[in-house]
């Protein structure tokens, strides 16, 4: 799908410009205009991007056939730039992941294109409000940049109130029923911030060499607007920085409820060991074929008194054994 916005220098907008019509939009230093490539095949965008807008052919590769972090090349009278938008799958105790959506733009003195191969609600959403109202269009092609820039920073927010609550199952699943299943979720979402991290950090850098004032295609009026941006990414990166620590702390949370199970479980069999053992010497000594009633003189351990006086033993000694563990505080 190939959308075109022109808004011409008397202020008029049209969203059904026609491809044959670019290059005349083109020549009008008043004007601005924006194609947006989604889906497209790279045999439909590169004639349109080299031939149409005079892309380098390096730029164009980078954008049909390649893919990048985050970055911002200068090629003098436009600039190639790559943003990465998020999406955050892990509810419904699946394994979290985390998809990332290249976004590549060429921003020029009265032009912008940008270029992905999936839906991007950033996307969308501007080019939605902009239909809606066209006043943000009068400040140029750079506002335009900022605002689709500051749309798919905008997502970032609700994948990482997501990665959250994730984060909080994963610890009330560790408190209540630990599980081998509970492992895997931890590291699938260590895994996950460690891929936001290497996707924000780069990003924050881009928007910092656009608030900066090296390119000539962004006016300084539009410069703290992306600075307001870069803010937001270094909050951003700061958060993931905390959930990485907070995941950490859950994974030793979990190897120590762990070890509190397994040292509960040995308290148990050891007090049941502990209890028949007094059982087993008896049974064990008296059960020697010492004790047969060879004479009449051993007869007597062989009586009923003796039987007596055993099984009162057999059930006082785990009596005894048990309340001393207790005296002691080991129960």
């Amino acid at each position: 799908m190939i959308r075109i916005l022109y808004r011409d220098r008397d202020g008029r907008c049209r969203f059904d410009l026609d491809m044959e019509k670019v290059p005349q939009a083109l020549q009008d230093p008043q004007g601005l205009l924006w194609v947006d490539f989604q889906g497209e095949p790279p045999e439909v965008c590169e004639p349109i991007l080299h031939g149409t807008f005079g892309f380098h052919p390096l730029a164009v590769d980078d954008a049909l056939q390649e893919s990048h972090v985050p970055k911002a090349d200068d090629w003098g009278h436009y600039l190639y730039i790559v943003l990465h938008a998020v999406r955050f799958q892990g509810k419904d105790d699946r394994t979290p992941r985390l998809d990332t959506l290249e976004l590549d733009l060429f921003l020029g003195r009265n032009y912008l294109v940008t270029h992905h191969d999936h839906p991007i609600p950033a996307v969308d959403r501007l080019w939605a409000s902009v239909q809606r109202d066209e006043r943000s269009l009068r400040q140029g092609v750079d506002y335009l940049t900022y605002r689709l820039a500051d749309e798919v920073v905008a997502d970032y927010m609700p994948a990482i109130e997501e990665m959250e609550l994730a984060m909080d199952e994963i610890e009330d699943q560790v408190f209540g029923n630990p599980q081998p299943q509970a492992v895997e979720r931890i590291f699938a979402l260590k895994r996950v911030l460690l891929h936001l991290r290497r996707i924000v950090m780069p990003q924050r850098e881009v928007l910092n060499k656009l608030a900066r004032g090296d390119f000539a295609v962004i006016d300084a009026e539009s410069r703290p607007f992306f600075r307001d941006i870069y803010d937001h990414l270094v909050r951003l990166n700061d958060i993931n920085e905390s959930m990485r620590d907070l995941i950490s702390g859950a994974m030793d949370l979990y190897l120590s409820v762990i070890n509190n199970r397994m040292n509960e479980v040995m308290k148990t069999l050891t007090i049941i060991a502990t209890l028949f053992m007094p059982l087993s010497f008896i049974a064990g000594f008296f059960g020697m074929n010492f004790f047969q009633p060879v004479a009449d003189s051993m007869r007597a351990w062989t009586g009923e008194a003796v039987l007596g006086v055993t099984i009162a033993l057999m059930l006082l000694s785990p009596a005894a054994m048990l309340f001393w563990a207790w005296r002691r505080g080991w129960l």
